[in-house]
């Protein structure tokens, strides 16, 4: 236990610009994939069969596939194309990954408003995007926050696969240290630690806007 204790401190500094990293990639990746999901999610409900057709083939592929095969491909083709860092390629594979279920959420949501409320919006004048705008999505937007906490929480624990395309964050650390040492529990118990409590901020934070929004009620 001493043993454990002085590990813990020691690499203290070291665990926290790495927990630095995990939060920047899962927020980045996180406010990216929430604009795709957006778009994936109104194209699935649109009227025209192609891009409902892109949108089931986009969600399919993701939700049919490993999201480590993801990164790797995702990385290495981007990487291909476009010079980019580690960072914003592993939050672009990220973020590509976590908008086909954040496209089922907006989805979801969006279907769950009763259509009555367009139709007396149309009554009453408004555009079929102003209804949108002003009525459907504040109410779905609201009915999506608890899902959206459990995936952005989802999203966070994923950010641990860019380990493996270089990417210095708490799973990435814990692996260095754990084969410089050869105490691999010790120290995947502390990235486990560090994982936790962010896991715990995220979920206090997500039920802090719940209550805020209260969205018991729409």
């Amino acid at each position: 236990m001493g043993q454990f204790m002085d590990s813990l401190i020691s690499t203290f500094s070291g665990f926290m610009n790495a927990a630095l990293v995990t939060l920047q990639i899962t927020i980045v990746s996180l406010i990216m994939a929430s604009i795709i999901g957006l778009f994936v999610a109104l194209m699935k409900l649109s009227n025209k069969k192609i891009l409902s057709w892109i949108a089931n083939l986009y969600i399919g592929v993701i939700r049919g596939t490993p999201l480590i095969v993801q990164i790797m491909w995702l990385y290495f083709g981007i990487t291909q194309i476009v010079v980019l860092s580690a960072f914003w390629a592993g939050a672009i594979a990220l973020a590509i990954h976590s908008g086909a279920y954040i496209a089922e959420i907006f989805r979801g949501a969006i279907q769950s408003i009763d259509k009555g409320q367009m139709e007396a919006a149309e009554s009453l004048g408004m555009t079929k995007k102003q209804a949108m705008r002003r009525i459907i999505f504040p109410q779905a937007f609201k009915r999506s926050i608890p899902a959206l906490g459990n995936q952005f929480i989802i999203g966070l624990k994923d950010s641990s696969l860019v380990a493996f395309i270089g990417i210095t964050e708490i799973f990435n650390l814990s692996m260095s240290q754990a084969a410089a040492t050869f105490r691999q529990l010790e120290f995947y118990t502390i990235a486990g630690i560090y994982y936790l409590v962010l896991i715990v901020i995220f979920t206090l934070i997500t039920n802090k806007i719940e209550k805020r929004l209260d969205t018991g009620r729409v």
